[in-house]
Formats: C-alpha cells, sequence, structure tokens
C-alpha cells in the first residue's frame, strides 16, 4: 500500500528524468515544449494533486469540466485548478483553484511539486502540486465550472488494467493516445501527462 511517506520520497527525487516520465502518457505526436515562433509568453496555471484517506488507501479527486463552447478543454478529465490571477504565486494559483472548483476550504499539507508542462492548445504553462489532508473531505463542486468528482485510489496509477492505449482521429489529426480509464472516463493530454510523472516516480521509490 502506498504511503504518504512513499509519496514525499517520490516528490523529493533529485536525479528523475520527469520528462521521459511525461511522454509515457503523452499523446503522439505531441511536443512539450513551447514553439520559439510563438509571440509573447504562455499564460500560466496551476493544478493540485490531492490526497486523502480512501477505502483502499490513498485516493484523490479529480474533475470533470463543465461544458462550455469557449473552454478547448471543455467536458475533459482535469485535475482541480485553473490560471493564475494578479500577482498569485503558482501554489497561491492551486490552492484558491482547488477551493473555487470543488469547494474544499480545509487545510492542506502541501508535499512537493512536480514537472512544469506547456499545454500547445491553450498556451498555458502548468505547475502541478501534491497536497494531502488526513481525512475524507466533503466536496461542494462549483456547478460553473465541474460537472462532476471522481474520485479513486491512487493505486490505480500503477496497475496497468487501467492504462489504455488508441489511435484517435482528434480534431483532424491522427493520433497515438494513452489513456488512464478511471470508471470508464477517458483521463488523458495534459492531466495523463502530470499523472503520468507522479506514476513513474512513486515506482521508482517503491522498487528501491
Amino acid at each position: 500500500m502506498i504511503a504518504l511517506e512513499n509519496v514525499r520520497a517520490a516528490l523529493a527525487l533529485t536525479d528523475f528524468d520527469s520528462v521521459a516520465a511525461q511522454r509515457r502518457m503523452a499523446p503522439q505526436p505531441r511536443t512539450l515544449q513551447r514553439s520559439s515562433a510563438l509571440p509573447g509568453k504562455p499564460r500560466q496555471a496551476s493544478v493540485l494533486v490531492l490526497l486523502y484517506p480512501g477505502v483502499s488507501g490513498l485516493a484523490l479527486v479529480l474533475t470533470q469540466r463543465t461544458e462550455n463552447e469557449r473552454d478547448v478543454h471543455s467536458g475533459q478529465i482535469s485535475l482541480p485548478g485553473g490560471s493564475r490571477e494578479n500577482q498569485e504565486t503558482p501554489l497561491e494559483t492551486a490552492l484558491r483553484e482547488t477551493r473555487e472548483e470543488i469547494g474544499f476550504d480545509g487545510e492542506i499539507e502541501i508535499l512537493g511539486s512536480l514537472a512544469k508542462l506547456y499545454i500547445p492548445p491553450s498556451d498555458f504553462d502548468v505547475y502541478p502540486f501534491v497536497g494531502a489532508v488526513p481525512y475524507l473531505p466533503v466536496f461542494q463542486p462549483d456547478p460553473r465550472e465541474v460537472h462532476a468528482i471522481l474520485e479513486f485510489p491512487l493505486s490505480w496509477l500503477l496497475d496497468d488494467e487501467h492504462k489504455v492505449i488508441e489511435d484517435w482521429n482528434y480534431n483532424g489529426f491522427q493520433m497515438r493516445v494513452p489513456w488512464y480509464n478511471v470508471h470508464d472516463h477517458r483521463v488523458w493530454g495534459a492531466t495523463a501527462i502530470i499523472l503520468s510523472e507522479f506514476e513513474q516516480r512513486l515506482h521508482t521509490v517503491l522498487s528501491l
């Protein structure tokens, strides 16, 4: 069973190839770097991997985004998070967006962070953090942003039974897409890439 000590150790790994870990669940072809030809700078956002005690050990929460034609990620499964506002730090953004989206306002212990990820469709740099609470949270999602809450055991990330690879025609492009199957929902794209780094860090620690 995965314990918080394992999570802390996984996030503290220094000689770890984050990009290789991300690529395991990245659609192909898919760039992980912003093109130097793009003007200006990418926008900034943050997300939070929130861990808490579940029936089968540590669990985490994802959200299904509300359908919105103005959102390029409308309806997709994502981690709680969103865009930076004003002079917030990346961590402040992650915590604020978590409160706003899933309605959890308890104290969260921040265990560490994962590698920054670039998202081409929306031109965002995303900063992922990992936090934990020692009890089962009560979520009150904001229906304007969150259609549904998905909770699942952390151990599922390490179980190949919950991984699928398919060939998709997505917006006119042929892509090979790996995804996590969470209660018959496709967790893919940026969310899967972030979770893949987390998964591979845990694999590394648990195999030592």
